[in-house]
């Protein structure tokens, strides 16, 4: 007989009532409850920090990720990434393949640079079976500034051009909240392990994460010097919250970004994105979109732990991303 999955009332000192908070703010794993922080566990559950302390070194044991581990068991556990494919050739071989899961990826840009364009394509393609270049998976979209259009979803899927799609069924799989203030958008991606674990055992499990965009409402809120370091601060939380979220499950964080005007610069481009380290440390790929002549768009792949830096130029369409 298989052993029953732990829950976190089998965690020491976690009652009825502790356990329905924790699943309240979100806290649905033992391994969610082991990677958070005291003072955050004791501020949700009203319990001491001493306390805390100890349901979380529990949760670690139970959970097994104290400890070091070798080179050998991180290529093991790498074996497990997953790409989606943009079905644009010359993106994919930029991105080694596509949009890797287990990470956040940054897509910054001016207006009409194709940041918006590019989340819905993969809002397509990560439906599609992994024989195609997707994951088979559903989605998860945070939409800040009502850039969210289910009429493009339709172009899209009829873009793909293979027979027996239908852009409903591809609409129902794709999750949409509207984000109205910077503390709502944190809360959605708290509040978004339940419906991960509602979708775990569906036929299209979770596997993409987007938010379009991530900084607008910080920015808006956040202005001027003053607010900087509770901005920085709140970001940074908020995109460790993402972090943990697709790396538990396996699957893709994209996140556009906008871009402000540096004056001071006198040569190469002027542009560079909002949220300044805490975003650029945090997201492990950064891509920067630019418009360029007779409709072409170039990604240029800015930052990434194991990829050269490259461009590659892509079209956007009626139909979606084409190739150049």
């Amino acid at each position: 007989m298989a052993e029953r999955p732990l829950e976190i009332e089998d965690l020491p000192g976690v009652g009825p009532s502790t356990a329905e908070k924790l699943r309240e703010a979100g806290y649905l794993t033992i391994e969610s409850v082991a990677t958070t922080s005291a003072a955050e566990l004791a501020e949700i559950t009203e319990i001491s920090e001493a306390t805390a302390k100890k349901i979380i070194k529990a949760a670690r044991e139970k959970a097994d990720i104290d400890g070091f581990k070798t080179g050998k068991d991180i290529f093991e556990q790498r074996k497990d990434v997953r790409k989606i494919s943009f079905r644009v050739p010359e993106l994919d071989t930029l991105m080694g393949g596509g949009l890797e899961t287990q990470a956040i990826t940054e897509m910054y840009g001016e207006f009409g640079s194709g940041k918006s364009q590019i989340v819905h394509q993969m809002a397509v393609n990560v439906q599609l079976p992994e024989d195609d270049g997707g994951l088979n998976g559903s989605v998860i979209y945070i939409d800040t500034e009502n850039t969210f259009r289910p009429e493009r979803i339709e172009q899209m899927v009829n873009g793909l051009g293979m027979k027996g799609l239908d852009a409903q069924e591809f609409l129902k799989n794709i999750h949409i909240a509207r984000a109205h203030t910077s503390d709502h958008q944190m809360l959605l991606v708290e509040n978004s392990r339940e419906l991960v674990n509602d979708l775990k055992n569906s036929e299209k499990p979770f596997k993409l994460f987007i938010i379009d965009s991530l900084t607008a409402h910080f920015r808006a809120e956040y202005a001027g010097r003053g607010t900087l370091a509770t901005r920085q601060q709140k970001l940074n939380r908020h995109m460790h919250d993402l972090f943990k979220l697709v790396d538990e499950h396996n699957a893709v964080a994209l996140v556009t970004n906008q871009v402000m005007s540096n004056p001071a610069v006198f040569f190469g481009d002027p542009t560079k994105p909002i949220g300044g380290n805490i975003v650029g440390h945090t997201a492990t790929f950064r891509i920067y979109l630019r418009k360029s002549k007779g409709g072409k768009r170039i990604a240029r792949l800015v930052d990434s732990p194991n990829l050269p830096e490259g461009e590659a130029p892509f079209m956007v369409e009626e139909a979606g991303l084409k190739p150049c």
